[in-house]
Parts: C-alpha cells; structure tokens; sequence
C-alpha cells in the first residue's frame, strides 16, 4: 500500500508520465463517446503525454462474444476527421498534437501518413503509430548517407510481413532495389489463417502460416 501510495504521490508531483490508449469499437466507444474520451484525458496534460487510438482487433474466434463489427473505410475516414480535429485543438493550446491515430486507420482511410512533426516524437510507436513514417524517413536517411559507388554483392534476399505493411515495405525496398540493382528482394505478405483474415499485421503471423505459405516459395 505505501510502495502505491509513492506512486500516486510522484505522479501527482510531476515525477510519472504516461501515455493512453483507446481500443475503439465500432457502435461502442467511437462517434460522440470518443469525442467525451479524449476531452476528458486531455485534461490530464501534462501528467498523460499522449494519447493513441487504435481499433480493435477482430479474430475468428468470436462465438458467444459481443457482436462487433470491422471498420470500414468510411468509418476510418470519420475518425481521422475526429482526430485531427483535436490535434489542431491540443497543438494550439499546449504546442503538442496529443491525440494520435495508428496507422491502420490512414491504411484503411487511403489517405496519407501525417508528416513526422506530427507524432510529437513517436510517442506511441509501440502501439502502431508512426511506425511506418518512421521507416520510410530511417530508409531514405540511411539511403542518402551511402555512398554513390558503393560495392555490394549481388544477392536474392527474402521479407515476410503482414498484408497490412505489405504496400508500405514494398515502397521501401524497390528505393532499395534502384539505388542497388544488385539486391534483389522478394516480400511476401502473409495471409492470416490462423486468427482470421481480418487479422492483417505483421506481428500476429503464427509459424504455421509462415511456414505454409512460404513453402516452395524462393527464399
């Protein structure tokens, strides 16, 4: 009790920082809920740092459990209107964005990932915001700083990933492969069997389905 008590006392004091989380589900939290989330932890500044968005995860196992259902574009669209919207809000008043939306949503919406000044120092990379703008600015700042007349032996390399990264590291490596024509990379999205098709990030890729499809494959 004491040990939770120094905790409360030091977060109080300005001494703990966190950063939040909302799992958004569709007809549950999102719409005018999301609006009363986010007024409401933003008053928490500075003690919470940021706060992410991200939807929820739908797998195929879903017997007897609530009925939710998937975002749709038109959805991710509507949320990212939301979310913006609070950005110019909080960057006004405090000098930082705050809310952020992970990178699904821009996947699922079609529209572009926001600049790097935008994620405030990728506050939430861990929870899948910004990762892919971070590797398209490491990739090019990398790309960049070699030298023109590099040598580099020819060689066939081979990437697995997620149907939901698969278009963005695709981009990466054929930058790669023009600035290095010696290189040559096959990348193989990788259907997710094992939790269910709507399950498309990279992290969630069991063995089995690595394995399964990536047989016979060159590799």
């Amino acid at each position: 009790a004491g040990e939770a008590l120094d905790k409360i006392r030091r977060f109080y004091e300005g001494e703990i920082e966190m950063n939040g989380q909302i799992v958004l589900c569709k007809g549950v939290n999102d719409g005018a809920e999301l609006e009363r989330s986010i007024k409401e932890l933003s008053d928490y500044l500075p003690y919470m740092q940021s706060l992410s968005v991200v939807p929820v995860g739908l797998t195929k196992f879903r017997k007897g459990l609530y009925p939710l259902e998937p975002f749709t574009k038109e959805d991710a669209k509507a949320v990212l209107e939301q979310i913006h919207r609070w950005q110019k809000i909080m960057y006004e008043r405090y000098g930082i964005h705050f809310i952020h939306a992970s990178d699904e949503w821009y996947i699922l919406a079609g529209e572009e990932l926001p600049e790097e000044d935008r994620y405030d120092g990728y506050l939430q990379l861990e929870n899948g915001v910004g990762m892919l703008r971070l590797l398209d600015s490491e990739v090019t700042e990398a790309l960049e700083a070699l030298p023109e007349k590099l040598q580099v032996k020819p060689e066939t390399l081979s990437i697995a990933t997620g149907r939901l990264a698969y278009p963005y590291l695709r981009k990466q490596l054929d930058k790669i492969e023009a600035k290095f024509p010696q290189k040559k990379v096959n990348l193989y999205a990788i259907r997710n069997d094992f939790f269910g098709e709507r399950i498309t990030v990279s992290g969630l890729i069991t063995g089995q389905d690595l394995t399964g499809q990536l047989k016979g494959q060159p590799l």
